[in-house]
């Protein structure tokens, strides 16, 4: 019996009425954003509900006592994190670290770190961080891998092999990376790409219709719903993510639990992953070796179908109830 159920029992069995433990969630993306810290604690809470605990989410910390706080974001939910540790030290944060703060932040703000420190756990998404914490607070880092509910694959295309492109356009996603690998295909190849994202500028709009207008191989659909990004993503033979910086992305889960072979940047975030065993890195920005994986993907059935046997022994981290146990037992440990 795990400890919170414990002590519904006792309780009851001695006739007081138990009360569940309160949670906040602060995440600095507001809400409807499909940015994956909303996501990340939109799939939290639920999880945290099934479980018995009473969760709200908020964008800064709401000033109210809560029995514990979940913080995504060291670098910008630090002053939520602090103001919520001088008000109630007794009471236990959870702070889960994004891409930006370890491949990024960490070097130039001293509030990433201090937020590692206040907090009683750290949780990171992909295995291949634990080794970016500081070496004085690894021994409060929790692996979460970040899980998806079972999709089903669509048929594949016989006409075209088509390539997905998921996340918003900003400089550290690298965005446009397949597209200009397009350019360096074969005129036989039947690539095509999708790319679903919002632009989070005027110029990477302008960059988007650019080669939506120039390339006939390309098409940018803009932001799309949750719902109809998966529909995409399951009916594509191949999914490449190009990140400079990742804090484990939620689209490489989702390919994982769909079935999707991965075609990645050899980054820590994507390694983390995928493993570092798997065949279907690339070097960061470079497209030239990114069109050659596409070429091997489509022409190469052998190495296709490994990358389906890679991505297939990788979905056992992705599943809802491996997640929830794992936020089951670390938050459990911390409430005890």
């Amino acid at each position: 019996c795990n400890s919170l159920d414990a002590r519904i029992l006792t309780l009851t069995q001695i006739g007081i009425k138990a009360i569940s433990p309160s949670i906040e969630i602060v995440t600095p993306a507001p809400p409807g954003s499909l940015h994956g810290n909303r996501m990340t604690a939109l799939r939290w809470e639920q999880f945290l509900k099934k479980l018995g605990f009473l969760v709200r989410i908020s964008e800064s910390w709401s000033g109210n006592k809560t029995d514990l706080l979940i913080a995504l974001h060291a670098l910008r939910s630090h002053q939520s994190i602090n103001l919520f540790k001088k008000a109630f030290p007794e009471k236990p944060i959870i702070l889960i670290v994004t891409g930006t703060d370890l491949y990024r932040d960490m070097e130039t703000h001293s509030e990433v770190h201090k937020s590692m420190e206040i907090a009683d756990a750290i949780v990171v998404l992909q295995s291949a961080a634990v080794h970016s914490i500081p070496k004085d607070q690894r021994f409060k880092t929790h692996v979460i891998y970040q899980s998806i509910k079972s999709i089903k694959r669509k048929a594949l295309l016989r006409k075209s092999f088509l390539v997905s492109v998921i996340g918003h356009l900003r400089p550290e996603k690298d965005p446009f990376c397949s597209a200009r690998a397009l350019g360096l295909l074969p005129d036989e190849s039947h690539i095509r790409v999708i790319h679903l994202g919002k632009a989070m500028s005027e110029e990477m709009r302008e960059q988007a219709v650019t080669y939506s207008a120039q390339l006939k191989r390309y098409e940018w659909l803009d932001e799309c719903s949750h719902k109809e990004t998966l529909n995409q993503l399951s009916r594509c033979h191949l999914m490449v993510i190009s990140s400079f910086m990742e804090g484990g992305a939620h689209v490489v889960s989702e390919a994982i639990a769909v079935g999707i072979p991965v075609i990645a940047s050899d980054i820590a975030g994507n390694r983390g992953l995928l493993g570092d065993d798997y065949p279907g890195y690339f070097p960061v920005g470079n497209e030239i070796e990114l069109a050659k994986l596409l070429v091997q993907a489509e022409t190469n059935l052998d190495f296709y179908k490994s990358l389906e046997r890679h991505i297939q022994a990788r979905k056992k981290y992705v599943l809802p109830e491996f997640e929830m146990q794992s936020i089951r037992k670390l938050v459990n440990s911390l409430l005890k």
